[in-house]
């Protein structure tokens, strides 16, 4: 994307809930709008964030909740009470902003049709999945933002107006020069994550293991049952969920992040964090994975287990330095945040009512956006 408008814009980010933003351990959607709301107000932008209030953030926070819902201590809590009062709260203020950026996937599109032209809804989640297409052909108004093309193959005919990469910030992570010789594996623990594949892949490559690994209640049993059996024996160490300073020297140390999964992941925000650390991956050909991966510069994108194997003996030649050349150019919260600009600017001068933002940051009416991926 080029970045053709330069003037301020008031915009609204509307966080999920389940989260703090950031999340204090596991979590991607609420990571990415907090990223995203600081590197926006760091381009100029006047940014009023709305989320739970433990929220940190150099947006003006609203908050909505005292705390995320998962850190709540309360034993019953109702997730569509808390995001329907969030929305009701973003409704009153509407008129305040030029944009409003939605993060809480479709729950706010029978609230706003009458100043759909002024949202953006990033999608953060898989969209195979049944019900999902006639909502967005009943609302088709709603200007649409994908997090990678490969998310898009199930709704291609949804109002698309970008695809706009996650990213972070260059000072998150801190570049290792060298490795300790450990494969790393982040993530939840999940069928679809193929922790199983992990393991297998270093056992055959003969390079120790470490896990960072969410268990969800719902995957508990998996755990149990599919897991927790071949974590017996050495080479493999499992942590727990880990932050981000922790999450750091993990990362940093390891040869390479082993993201074998089974599922068209929308973006897989850990492996832009590995690349932060100069750590290369090792990633199966599934959703995102070739988008974000330069073959043979940041990792090896795989197709079996006997390929993984190859990839993880041939990876030390890859060069630490480039993988964080490679991140710094294309997953930046920097980058992210210009292209998102682009997007909003775009709906700006798209929309009947932007005649008086154009006039309020000089811009002319027939000004170009730039080449948005539609």
């Amino acid at each position: 994307m080029t970045h053709a408008c330069d003037g301020s814009l008031k915009i609204a980010q509307v966080a999920p809930l389940v989260e703090s933003v950031p999340p204090r351990l596991y979590g991607g959607t609420e990571r990415v709008v907090a990223h995203l709301a600081d590197a926006l107000v760091e381009l100029g932008h006047d940014v009023t964030l709305f989320a739970s209030g433990d929220a940190r953030t150099g947006a003006q926070l609203v908050p909505v909740r005292q705390c995320a819902i998962r850190l709540d201590p309360a034993p019953l809590k109702s997730d569509v009470a808390a995001h329907l009062s969030m929305l009701h709260e973003v409704r009153e203020r509407a008129q305040e902003f030029d944009v409003i950026h939605f993060h809480v996937d479709l729950l706010h599109f029978p609230l706003f049709e009458d100043v759909a032209g002024r949202t953006v809804t990033t999608l953060h989640g898989r969209l195979d999945i049944v019900d999902l297409g006639g909502v967005y052909d009943r609302w088709p108004q709603y200007p649409l933002v994908s997090i990678s093309d490969s998310q898009r193959k199930p709704l291609p005919h949804a109002n698309w107006v970008a695809t706009v990469h996650h990213g972070i910030p260059q000072s998150l992570f801190d570049p290792t020069p060298s490795h300790r010789g450990y494969f790393a594996f982040v993530g939840r623990i999940s069928p679809e994550k193929r922790l199983d594949r992990a393991i297998q892949i270093a056992r055959a490559a003969g390079v120790p293991l470490k896990i960072a690994a969410k268990i969800d209640v719902v995957d508990a049993t998996y755990f149990r049952e599919a897991i927790k059996p071949l974590l017996t024996g050495s080479g493999v160490e499992f942590l727990g969920e880990v932050g981000d300073a922790d999450k750091n020297a993990l990362l940093g140390g390891a040869k390479a992040l082993l993201f074998p999964i089974d599922w068209p992941e929308p973006f897989g925000l850990v492996m832009i964090e590995a690349m932060a650390c100069g750590t290369p991956v090792i990633a199966w050909n599934e959703g995102s994975v070739p988008e974000v991966i330069e073959e043979g510069v940041t990792g090896f994108v795989v197709r079996s287990i006997d390929d993984a194997v190859a990839a993880a003996r041939d990876v030390d030649r890859l060069d630490r330095s480039r993988v964080r050349a490679a991140f710094e150019r294309r997953f930046s919260a920097t980058t992210m945040a210009r292209n998102y600009v682009d997007v909003y600017w775009h709906i700006a001068q798209e929309r009947p009512q932007s005649a008086d933002v154009r006039a309020r940051h000089h811009e002319q009416p027939g000004h170009s956006v730039g080449a948005l991926h539609a």
